[in-house]
Order: C-alpha cells, then sequence, then structure tokens
C-alpha cells in the first residue's frame, strides 16, 4: 500500500465499516511505519483487472510479535480466496520481521473471517469486551504460535 491507495482504501472500509471505519490519519500514520530500515508495519492492496482496490491488510509487527491491523475484501470479492491470500501475505511478512507468533483481534459476530484464521492455524485465546465502539460488541483475540509453519504449509497448498 502507498500514499495513493489511501482514498480508494477509505471507501472500501467506510462501505466495509461504517461504524468503526479507520480515519485517514490512521491509514497515513501506519504507512509512515512501513517504509526504511526501521519499517515496523506491512501493508499490502489488491486490485481487480479495472484497477479498483478490491482488498487490503496491514501487519504491524514489534518485539517478535505480529499484529493483524487490518484485513478487509470487498463483498463481490468473497469466496474467491482472495481473504486467504491477503493473510498469506501478512503472514510472510511477520516471518520477514521474525516473528514468533501473530494475534489479531475479529468481532465475535464475524464468523467468516473466524474460520478463515482458524483455517491458518489461529486458535482463540480471549475476549475483549466492547473493543469494537462505538457498538460496544466484543472481539475475539486470536493466535497464531508458529507463523513460518503457516507460510510454509501455504507454499504447499494446505491453506486452500
Amino acid at each position: 500500500m502507498r500514499w495513493w491507495d489511501i482514498g480508494p482504501v477509505l471507501e472500501l472500509e467506510r462501505a466495509l465499516f461504517p461504524d468503526d471505519a479507520w480515519s485517514k490519519g490512521l491509514f497515513w500514520s501506519e504507512l509512515a511505519h512501513a517504509r526504511g530500515a526501521g519499517a515496523t508495519r506491512r501493508y499490502v492492496v489488491a486490485e481487480n483487472d479495472e484497477g479498483r482496490v478490491v482488498g487490503y491488510a496491514g501487519l504491524a509487527a514489534i518485539d517478535g510479535t505480529g499484529d493483524v491491523q487490518t484485513i478487509a475484501v470487498s463483498q463481490d470479492h468473497w469466496s474467491t480466496g482472495l481473504g486467504s491470500r491477503l493473510l498469506g501475505e501478512l503472514l510472510t511478512a511477520a516471518t520477514d520481521f521474525e516473528c514468533r507468533e501473530v494475534l489479531l483481534e475479529v468481532r465475535v459476530d464475524n464468523t467468516r473471517a473466524q474460520r478463515l484464521y482458524e483455517r491458518f492455524g489461529f486458535e482463540a485465546v480471549g475476549v475483549r469486551r466492547g473493543y469494537y465502539q462505538p457498538g460496544n460488541i466484543d472481539a475475539l483475540v486470536m493466535r497464531l504460535s508458529d507463523p513460518l509453519s503457516a507460510v510454509q504449509g501455504m507454499t504447499h497448498g494446505s491453506q486452500g
């Protein structure tokens, strides 16, 4: 993801997460940490054949722990494997950052995303009450204890 992707990403963000969409400033801040020798972030976008942004994802890496910051796929690209490819990119980045584990939060009512994460080996480890505001929706905290194995599994076609 580069600065010129922020506008289209924001449109998709607002369409998918109308109540708790990230701001332009938050995306700018994250991208500021994604460049140079001291980079701690990796953000990617996916475009369709016409060049429209149809997905994006981001990872933060600090002290051996990766944290999936965001992952989103436009509804017209659900069930195409795009979510798996984006998550795979983040897990590859986590191994590049030498992360020993990867964490994420997902809405407790987003079972579609939970199934994706489980296919990659994430396990539920806790709940954050009222994490998603303003709707006061709980977040399920999930952990992948060995991102390198998940990435190696992807290269052997086991992630589907």
